[in-house]
Formats: structure tokens, C-alpha cells, sequence
């Protein structure tokens, strides 16, 4: 099957633009809706964070450490690299006793624009707590600290990334066959979008009380849910999503337009990719796909920023639309 057309954009009344891709709702008794593919094998990059989470919080690392829920919220971050975040990652490293230099991430200018300027006003270089990744990789630190791994913790032979592999093909229930290294350095691991949305059921399905790696997803989704400024960063789609849903839903994006959402409540998981991986697209396709799923209010003030029919240029002049394609959402 080839990818459907999923999102659209107009201009002066001439279609312009279609992104076309493959989503999976799948729900207790397995698919209940798909568009494109739902074979497809795609890289979920960021957007399994809470996947890469769960050997940490499942272990009995994370309460070794003493992490709250913010923690494990910033665990699962693709973060703007903003004070908080930086601070966060500096005082969990120092927690640890570790340092900046323990991480393995890499560095890049924050995304967020006060850093950013405080940066090139003072004439700092960033550093790896800004990477987007970092709360991921104090993950792994404590995570690999609890198992006594060696230090290059991101090479996919490494036993810390061998138990999120046997994890990640666990939850997805789908033999991983392949991976590719992500922009942080570390193994991400190919599945279908069928087994990254069945994953995500996992997580909306999990019972706060039941198994230690069901309590484990329960901590993680909330935690996300309940902490949403530290997943993103205010004016990001995943971080006013899910302020959106008042901390019911929790959404993650990932790098070359994938997302996913975990529906606790109605225990469903939802994945897409668009193909030609463009950002607008996925978080347009997701703000549609939530919205079906009514968990999110379509008259929601955050839906114009994700899913506005109108588009204007930097002067405030409508130059078109965006809309779904027939048969989508």
C-alpha cells in the first residue's frame, strides 16, 4: 500500500502542496483505523523517548535516584534547550555526580530564542545540556550508572542499548530490522508504524497498579502529561497539546515528521510519519487525528496555530490554507 495523502496546503485557490503518509489508531482489540501502510517500516526517532524511558524507571534506577516526575518528563524531552532545561539537565548530572562531559549527545545552538541570544550576547558556546536530548541522555546515565555499563553508553553493542532494543521489540511486538543513529548519537531502532502505535497502546493501556513495567509506561505518560513544558517548550506543538488536553493525552514528536499520542482514557495509541518528513504536516495530521478521536476541542485556540485553515505572510496577509485531504481525518 502507498501512502495517503494526509494534509494539503492552497494557495490563490491552486492546490499547492500534499503531504502524504501513514497513520495507525490501534486500540485494546488491535487496529481500529489506518491510512497508508500500516506495514510500513519507518525510524520513530524521537518520538519513542518513553520507550527508551521505561528500562530506566522499571530497573528500580530512577527511585534509586531519587527522580520526581519531572525527571522522567525530561527523560522523554526533544527539549528548546531554555534555562529550565539547561538547569534541569546541569542539576540531575550534578546529582548524579557526574558532569557535562559524561554525556554523549553532542552539542547545538538551543532552539529557544533567549538562550539562543544570551548565548551570542555573552559570546558562550553552547554546550551538550542544550542539545535537545539531554534529559534523554542523563537517562541513560543513570540508567547505566545503576547497570555499572561502561561509559560509551550510546554504542548499540553497549548493554544499556541492548536492554531498551529487547524492550522496544517487546512493546511494539515487532522484530526490529534494522537501526540507523540518531542526531543525539545513540541507536534508534526501526519498527512498523503499526507496532509504534500498538507500543503506544501499551502505554495508554498500562494499569498505575498493575505490572512493574506497566506501573513503569503509567509514571511516564503522566509524567508527561503533567509536566508538558519540559517535553518541548512553550509554543511547541507537543507542549501546548497536551496543555490543551489538560494533562490527559500525552503527544511526543519525532525527527522527519513522526508522532505519536497515548490516549490513556480511551486506552488507545496513535502513530504517523509523514513521508517527506515535513514538521507542518505531522503536527497538523496529529492536531486532526486527536481531534477525531475527541480528546482534543476543535475550537481549542491552540488548533489555529496546528491546524488553521487560514495562512497569512509576516504582514498579516492571507496567502492560503491549509486543509486535510478527503478521507483523512
Amino acid at each position: 500500500m502507498t501512502a495517503a495523502p494526509m494534509i494539503e496546503f492552497w494557495r490563490g485557490g491552486i492546490l499547492e502542496s500534499v503531504h502524504a503518509g501513514h497513520a495507525v489508531v490501534f486500540g485494546p482489540d488491535g487496529i481500529e483505523e489506518a491510512w497508508g501502510d500500516p506495514e510500513a517500516v519507518i525510524f520513530p526517532r524521537s518520538s519513542v523517548k518513553m520507550i527508551q524511558a521505561l528500562p530506566l524507571v522499571e530497573s528500580g534506577a530512577a527511585d534509586a535516584a531519587g527522580l520526581s516526575e519531572r525527571h522522567l518528563a525530561f527523560a522523554c524531552a526533544s527539549h528548546s534547550g531554555a534555562a529550565l532545561h539547561r538547569d534541569a539537565a546541569a542539576e540531575w548530572l550534578a546529582g548524579l555526580g557526574m558532569h557535562e562531559e559524561d554525556l554523549r549527545c553532542g552539542t547545538h545552538m538551543p532552539w529557544d530564542t533567549a538562550e539562543k541570544t544570551r548565548l551570542v550576547c555573552s559570546h558562550e558556546a553552547p554546550c551538550q545540556l542544550h542539545n535537545n536530548c539531554s534529559g534523554k541522555h542523563v537517562g541513560f546515565l543513570t540508567l547505566n550508572r545503576h547497570l555499572r555499563g561502561g561509559s560509551e553508553y550510546v554504542e548499540v553493542t553497549h548493554p544499556l542499548q541492548q536492554i531498551i532494543k529487547t524492550t522496544f521489540e517487546e512493546v511494539t511486538d515487532v522484530t526490529s530490522p534494522g537501526f540507523g543513529i540518531d542526531g543525539c548519537s545513540a541507536p534508534n531502532f526501526a519498527t512498523t508504524v503499526t507496532g509504534l502505535a500498538r507500543a503506544m497502546q501499551f502505554f495508554a493501556a498500562a494499569n498505575p497498579e498493575g505490572s512493574t513495567r506497566e506501573r513503569a509506561a503509567a509514571r511516564l505518560t503522566q509524567a508527561m502529561a503533567t509536566f508538558p513544558e519540559m517535553v518541548a517548550n512553550d509554543g511547541r506543538a507537543c507542549t501546548e497539546l497536551m496543555r490543551a488536553m489538560g494533562g490527559r493525552v500525552a503527544v511526543k514528536t519525532g525527527a522527519e515528521a513522526v508522532y505519536i499520542a497515548i490516549l490513556p482514557k480511551q486506552k488507545r495509541g496513535i502513530a504517523l510519519k509523514i513521508m517527506d518528513g515535513a514538521t507542518r504536516a505531522s503536527e497538523a495530521a496529529i492536531t486532526a487525528l486527536l481531534i477525531r478521536q475527541g480528546v482534543l476541542d476543535r475550537n481549542h485556540p491552540t488548533v489555529e496555530t496546528w491546524l488553521t485553515g487560514i495562512q497569512k505572510n509576516w504582514r498579516g496577509i492571507v496567502t492560503g490554507e491549509i486543509r486535510l485531504s478527503p478521507g483523512f481525518g
